[in-house]
């Protein structure tokens, strides 16, 4: 019997979900000009309203991860979609700082669980040697959003207004939602759109009985563990960067490059670009890699650390070029770099997680999620006082701390090991 492959199917919906919830993100800086125009609102205040978010989104990674365990990613992830698309619209009817505060929030609540119930989606969908390219769908979405999300974003500010965005995309999230929770089985087997040949293929090589107890994640050895200690260190840092990008790369080129609205909805896109292809290649390459017996250990750790380095390097480059396209260019390295250790990390939550990689992503995404609550605020405090060159040599040094934290990962090492059943002879020889 020739295998389906809706297991892909559901990989592009992975994607365009992801792709939903960073264009969502990326639309409030976008946006940040005409909002602090019309609020009048400081460069700090409007840290202080990403650092809502992400206090919103970090405090749900754990318990998220946890939930998609123990109640399937297919009513989690569902949830959260819907939950996050409706603060998304309800952005539009901000007044003042306190309700933009309290629905930038709640916002972060609702996608705090997208990720890691994706993560437990990817473990149990794709097979073992699968885990890296599906990975890039879950996070190549999430990159695509905000090469897309300024350009949009300007078109539909500058001809319907700023809040006509946010109602708009706050829409297409609950269709998205709602795909979802029709399509997603928990289990593959149980899909109508999944034949026995691709089941097969996707539970090869797993131990299915383990995987299917329900059981809550052995939080005691996990936080003894360097291994758990590492991976959240590491992504910390690759957050903080990725969130200064994330927050600040409109307001950055308009004030410190000199760009016009217009301008900046082109050029802001290209550095997310580079780290949605970087993403892809990665996924496959490492693979691929792994296929042809490369170890885990070196094919991500690889890929983890050299993408840390290239991105610490690149943004150094960027604050002290003086040209404007240099700076782009530099800054469209530096963020596509880090599509290497995005998708080491989230592959590595896999790989010592297994069973419990929801619950690993999650730990993962709230500590990288600590330095999305630091880095909006951090950075606008360090603008202000220092310039803007400043505020990127500092964020370029963190990369340092990173490429360390990437040696202890080791993710040929399971954090949970499994008891293997002994032999008929070695029953014997007991």
């Amino acid at each position: 019997m020739k295998p389906t492959r809706f297991r892909w199917t559901l990989a592009v919906l992975m994607f365009s979900i992801t792709f939903m919830s960073y264009m969502d993100r990326v639309n409030l800086s976008v946006a940040t000009p005409m909002i602090m125009q019309e609020f009048s609102f400081s460069k700090v205040e409007i840290g202080l309203l990403q650092t809502a978010f992400f206090v919103g989104y970090a405090a749900m990674q754990i318990p998220g991860g946890m939930l998609a365990e123990f109640f399937g990613q297919r009513a989690i992830a569902a949830a959260a979609v819907g939950w996050w698309s409706v603060f998304t619209s309800l952005t539009a009817f901000a007044g003042n700082f306190t309700s933009f505060a309290a629905i930038r929030f709640f916002f972060g609540l609702g996608e705090g669980p997208c990720y890691p119930s994706m993560n437990n989606f990817i473990y149990r969908w794709y097979n073992k040697a699968e885990k890296a390219s599906a990975a890039s769908f879950l996070l190549g979405g999430a990159w695509v959003g905000p090469v897309f999300g300024p350009p949009i974003t300007v078109a539909m500010m500058l001809a319907f207004g700023w809040r006509s965005v946010f109602v708009s995309f706050g829409v297409v999230g609950l269709f998205l939602a709602l795909g979802w929770w029709f399509l997603a089985k928990n289990d593959p087997r149980k899909s109508p759109y999944v034949n026995a040949a691709e089941a097969a293929h996707i539970d090869d090589g797993r131990d299915f009985a383990a995987d299917e107890k329900k059981e809550l994640a052995p939080w005691r050895s996990f936080m003894t563990s360097s291994q758990f200690w590492a991976i959240g260190i590491q992504y910390f840092i690759t957050d903080y960067i990725m969130y200064v990008f994330l927050a600040w790369l409109p307001l950055y080129l308009m004030e410190a490059q000199g760009f016009s609205l217009q301008k900046m909805g082109v050029f802001a896109a290209f550095p997310w670009a580079a780290l949605c292809i970087m993403t892809f290649v990665t996924g496959f390459a490492s693979d691929k890699l792994i296929a042809s017996g490369v170890t885990k250990h070196k094919a991500r750790t690889f890929f983890g650390a050299a993408g840390l380095l290239v991105s610490g390097l690149a943004l150094y480059m960027a604050a002290v070029s003086h040209d404007t396209t240099m700076n782009v260019f530099w800054l469209t390295v530096s963020l596509g770099s880090l599509g290497c250790t995005f998708n080491a990390s989230w592959a590595c939550c896999i790989d010592i997680g297994g069973k419990f990689c929801g619950s690993v992503s999650g730990w993962m995404n709230f500590v990288g999620n600590v330095g999305g609550v630091l880095a909006p605020t951090l950075t606008a405090w360090i603008a202000t006082n220092y310039g803007w060159q400043a505020a990127i040599m500092a964020t370029s040094f963190s990369a340092v701390i990173g490429v360390v934290a990437w040696f202890a990962v080791k993710p040929d090492v399971p954090l949970v090991l499994r008891k293997v059943p002994l032999t008929v002879s070695e029953t014997t020889k007991v």
